[in-house]
């Protein structure tokens, strides 16, 4: 087996993996069809029409995965892999509305979206906060698509999809700011993992990643904050930083947060963004903790790495984007 679809396959099963719990990733459950939206929540593509550049060739039906994940809700844990349609799902606020939205972008490598433990988990603490929050299941297509055979090396993606879904994504939430009760200048992303490369990417790659294909896309794409949660693929070998990503002033508030032990995505991946969004003047909160490894979300709660979610509260506070 080549080097770079070993890597593919690890990213693949890494949420696993890494969790605390888990030793040998394991294969599913099983697989099935179209992911569905939880109740109380509305699903709906991101594009009136096909998506641009269409998806890895070829593609293969949407499928869900079902795992044991001993520390999920449930015990299982679902990934979405071949995602042909990109969606989001919009979950509301409950109590105490902030007016403000957060977009969650799950990790999974780019190979597929772990769509609940980096997710849905995700939202239900936010909703719980009086923060809308909305799921992005992105084109994750994997292959040849994001990883250079050639070179044995990870690489931008040729067709960077998971991108202009990003980013149309955070166009169509502004334009129905009205319709869900946001601030149109409070909506925020938050992403793990390869969401944390998506968070970086929106927050300043500001030129469309794709042709605009109807009045949604004249509305702007940057985030009005960031919270960037052990992000991977800044990082690239030998210690260089991703040299398709600029940081710039115009990237908003950001808050990173990731563990010393991450066995997947080095710590280097934090560091390194928070130097170079230090460099160009962006306000920024780092927080590095000792124990977590990878793909800590919403577990460990009783260990330090579980304190993320109220530093975030705090935070948001802080910049005006949380009452």
């Amino acid at each position: 087996m080549t080097s770079w679809r070993k890597l593919s396959l690890f990213f693949c099963f890494a949420a696993f993996a890494r969790s605390a719990m888990a030793g040998e990733p394991k294969p599913p459950l099983e697989s099935v069809g179209v992911w569905q939206a939880p109740p109380g929540s509305t699903q709906i593509p991101i594009w009136p029409g096909a998506a641009p550049d269409g998806t890895f060739r070829p593609q293969p039906p949407e499928s869900v995965e079902t795992y044991d994940d001993p520390a999920a809700v449930g015990g299982k844990s679902q990934a979405v892999t071949n995602i042909a349609v990109p969606t989001m799902t919009i979950m509301p606020a409950r109590g105490a509305d902030t007016h403000t939205a957060v977009i969650v972008f799950p990790g999974g490598g780019f190979q597929e979206v772990f769509i609940d433990l980096e997710g849905t988990e995700i939202c239900g603490w936010l909703t719980q906060k009086g923060v809308t929050c909305i799921v992005s299941k992105y084109r994750a297509p994997g292959g040849d698509d994001f990883w250079d055979s050639k070179l044995h090396r990870q690489i931008t993606p040729r067709i960077p999809r998971a991108l202009q879904d990003a980013q149309r994504t955070i166009r169509l939430v502004r334009s129905r700011a009205a319709e869900l009760g946001i601030d149109p200048h409070r909506i925020g992303v938050l992403g793990m993992s390869a969401g944390g490369y998506l968070v970086a990417q929106t927050s300043n790659i500001l030129a469309p990643a794709y042709r605009p294909v109807d009045a949604v896309d004249q509305v702007s794409s940057r985030p009005d904050f960031a919270i960037a949660l052990y992000p991977g693929h800044i990082c690239r070998d030998g210690g260089a930083f991703d040299p398709t990503l600029q940081v710039t002033k115009a990237a908003p508030p950001t808050f990173i947060a990731q563990a010393w032990d991450d066995a997947t995505d080095p710590i280097c991946n934090s560091l390194m963004y928070a130097a170079a969004l230090d460099k160009a003047g962006v306000s920024t909160e780092v927080h590095l903790f000792a124990k977590g490894g990878h793909a800590f979300a919403l577990r460990h709660k009783n260990e330090p790495v579980g304190l993320w979610p109220h530093l975030v509260e705090l935070w948001l506070k802080q910049i005006g984007m949380m009452q």
